[in-house]
């Protein structure tokens, strides 16, 4: 979904917002009042759960942060996310103001994960939706999870669920020994510029 130019003339989309949070938060200034934003609009207010990627302009990853439950409003979780995806990612150096104008800002905005049992690890790939389905896998004391949009980039079941085994810290293959799946879907919203 796109932040459409009435959205912005009205009231602005997601991902303006969370422009609008990184533009003054880089800058040195206090960021937006998610309080009087929530109070103005009740979409803000409901308790969401976000994520936040910037992409430089070359569409590199430069920072992705979010939260995979609802435990805060939306306008409290995506301003947060927006300004930890940008300065506190341990993958990446913080952004700096000079490269503001050349990211690019996607907000995910994600349904409550659910339960996905599976009876085998050949069950696990054939039920799993690429590019529907975002996934989160835990296996002891491990947990990771890659939003639907990663099937972009590694579009087979069994090539994501290795990444995500890796991400976690476990053996590329552990999706084949268990682990507890769950699902979840992205609502996005993107900048129009």
């Amino acid at each position: 979904m796109t932040d459409s130019p009435a959205d912005q003339q009205q009231e602005p989309g997601l991902a303006t917002l969370a422009r609008m949070q990184l533009e003054n938060v880089i800058r040195g200034g206090r960021g937006l009042d998610s309080g009087k934003l929530a109070g103005s609009r009740p979409d803000l207010a409901e308790h969401r759960a976000t994520f936040v990627t910037l992409n430089s302009a070359n569409g590199q990853l430069r920072g992705c942060i979010g939260s995979l439950e609802a435990r805060r409003p939306l306008i409290e979780d995506l301003l947060g996310n927006a300004v930890a995806a940008a300065l506190r990612d341990p993958r990446f150096q913080p952004v700096s103001a000079m490269e503001l104008e050349g990211l690019r800002v996607e907000v995910s905005v994600l349904t409550p994960p659910e339960p996905f049992p599976y009876d085998s690890p050949e069950d696990l790939l054939v039920r799993l939706q690429p590019g529907v389905h975002g996934v989160i896998l835990t296996k002891e004391r491990h947990r990771s999870t890659f939003l639907p949009q990663v099937w972009d980039q590694l579009p087979d079941p069994v090539t994501f669920l290795s990444h995500l085994c890796q991400k976690a810290g476990l053996g590329g293959e552990c999706w084949k020994q268990g682990p507890e799946i769950q699902v979840y879907r992205a609502e996005k919203h993107y900048e129009k510029r």
